[in-house]
């Protein structure tokens, strides 16, 4: 239900967003079978496409392209979902999306190389582009989003982890990649440098604001709307903003202590869910999620008035507001 409100909110770019689609069924096209099955399970999982809906609004700031703009939101969109297969196989991941995950459903080696495919599809569609300050900025966001991951491995399980450890992770994570997309969209579309650096602040910002809520979605909302067991983060031994701010209630932390990097039972994982649902935690991540939004709509304040503003200002607010 959520998807599809905030697909409401971008419905104009249906059809640029199909031929996007078509290009990424193609981009995965494989002559082996297994390569072919296991990529196109992932890619018809769905998702939000945000990073494609990026490109695509920044680009009306100029020259407004989908021929151009597709070599830049394909790439970015594989390289997405190469991360999220490498992912699932960091944390053992067997469900994403209410969907059985490629580990899952294959095995590990299947998975890890179906990420390698998807990742190499990414850098031979970049070619296509023939512009060396795209292909240095999409280089240096892969670089950035291959250190987070191993970011991620080196800081599981580590309940002594900082807040400024946390924020630099998402910071790779998730935030990089959503910023290259509006920044790359507009540089694409031949905009001036100026509204290109606030498109890419405003993409940093509410990409910074998606992961807090994602974080604490991961607490606050249900198995059911999740498509993935609540509290998955924690049992993953992935210390996230809700967890940072819990731990610092001396009960808290020691539960969550007792239980970090064990095979929990059902019963034990709700019961944290609960107690981290209930703590001051959750009110205080959202403050933070709320203050990166804020800074992201005051980067749309410098941008030409227009539909494509608007457009982002309505996704930024959903982004920040939504229940899961």
């Amino acid at each position: 239900m959520e998807k599809m409100k905030l697909k409401l909110l971008y419905s104009d770019l249906k059809p640029e967003l199909e031929l996007i689609e078509k290009e990424l069924e193609q981009a995965v096209d494989s002559e082996s079978l297994l390569l072919n099955d296991a990529s196109l399970h992932l890619l018809q999982a769905g998702g939000k496409r945000i990073r494609p809906v990026f490109v695509l609004l920044a680009g009306k700031f100029g020259e407004y392209d989908i021929e151009l703009l597709k070599r830049v939101a394909v790439p970015l969109e594989l390289i997405h979902m190469a991360s999220l297969v490498h992912d699932d196989v960091i944390d053992d991941s067997e469900i994403r999306r209410g969907r059985p995950t490629v580990k899952s459903e294959w095995n590990n080696s299947v998975a890890m190389y179906t990420g390698d495919f998807i990742l190499a599809r990414a850098l031979e569609r970049i070619t296509e582009i023939e512009s060396p300050r795209i292909h240095d900025i999409l280089s240096k966001t892969l670089i950035e989003v291959c250190r987070g991951e191993i970011i991620q491995i080196e800081h599981k399980y580590r309940l002594d982890q900082s807040l400024r450890d946390y924020l630099r992770r998402i910071k790779r994570k998730t935030a990089l990649l959503i910023s290259s997309s509006c920044e790359l969209g507009a540089l694409v579309s031949g905009t001036d440098e100026k509204t290109a650096a606030h498109l890419r602040r405003f993409g940093y910002f509410i990409g910074m604001s998606f992961q807090i809520i994602d974080d604490i979605l991961d607490f606050t909302a249900s198995d059911q709307e999740l498509g993935k067991p609540a509290g998955s983060d924690f049992i993953q031994g992935n210390i996230t903003l809700p967890i940072l701010y819990a731990r610092q209630n001396p009960e808290i932390y020691q539960m969550l202590r007792d239980n970090l990097d064990l095979d929990i039972s059902d019963e034990k994982r709700l019961e944290i869910v609960r107690t981290i649902r209930t703590s001051s935690a959750v009110d205080e991540a959202k403050r933070m999620s709320e203050r990166y939004l804020e800074k992201a709509l005051k980067e749309l304040d410098y941008l030409p008035k227009g539909s494509a503003t608007k457009t982002m200002r309505k996704i930024a607010f959903f982004i920040g507001k939504r229940k899961f």
